[in-house]
């Protein structure tokens, strides 16, 4: 198949073929204009050497031979300009037919791919690539998550169980014993005994203090 499309053509061998003969043959045309020109000059020199001489009869014929010789040049020269006409034209055909074959040898390379890839096979490998780069995506988010970190709670369930504590907290509070708070300092009236603030109510707790004090300072 590689050769078929890629070695050289037979139609491109015989271009190259030919457009080497037409060179050989502009080639010895032009050394035959050389030659003709060299033999017609000669025959002008020759001519003038007659004309010297006086010899106009042998004078003229040298000017014929360089007439004919003239003429043979130019027909030479017609020569040469249909053999440049004709390798143009080989050439301007050879290049479009390199052209074509590798414009055809591209669009046999493109069909014998095309064949070999089926869309289904496409589609179908397109939709595993998306899976696994999915998949991809999950094992990274997975594996960045920190270690015990906090779930999604409900705030409203959360908000209850606070409450709950505070309630339980303040209960226990509640049951717990008063604590003593320090007494206010007393004021011994007139007759040694200990005043009590006038804004303040006593409790329980602070009359038996003041009767201790009452009796120690007896």
């Amino acid at each position: 198949m590689f050769t078929r499309m890629f070695g050289k053509p037979k139609q491109e061998t015989n271009a190259l073929t030919t457009l080497d003969k037409l060179n050989e043959t502009l080639e010895m045309l032009e050394k035959k204009e050389t030659v003709l020109q060299k033999k017609a000059y000669a025959e002008v020199e020759k001519a003038k050497d007659f004309t010297k001489a006086k010899n106009k009869r042998a004078a003229i014929q040298c000017l014929k031979r360089k007439r004919l010789y003239e003429q043979q040049i130019e027909q030479l020269g017609n020569f040469q300009l249909r053999i440049h006409d004709q390798m143009i034209l080989l050439e301007g055909a050879k290049a479009t037919t390199e052209t074509v074959d590798a414009l055809r040898s591209g669009a046999a390379a493109m069909k014998a791919m095309q064949k070999a890839t089926n869309i289904d096979d496409v589609d179908k490998t397109m939709d595993e690539i998306n899976e696994q780069t999915e998949n991809m995506k999950m094992i990274q988010e997975a594996l960045a998550t920190p270690i015990g970190a906090a779930a999604d709670f409900d705030e409203d369930e959360l908000e209850a169980e606070l409450e709950e504590l505070e309630g339980a907290e303040l209960e226990e509070q509640l049951l717990q014993p008063a604590t003593t708070a320090p007494a206010a300092p007393l004021q011994v009236s007139a007759g040694g005994a200990p005043a009590r603030p006038a804004s303040h109510k006593p409790t329980a707790e602070e009359d038996e203090l003041a009767a201790l004090q009452a009796e120690m300072a007896l």
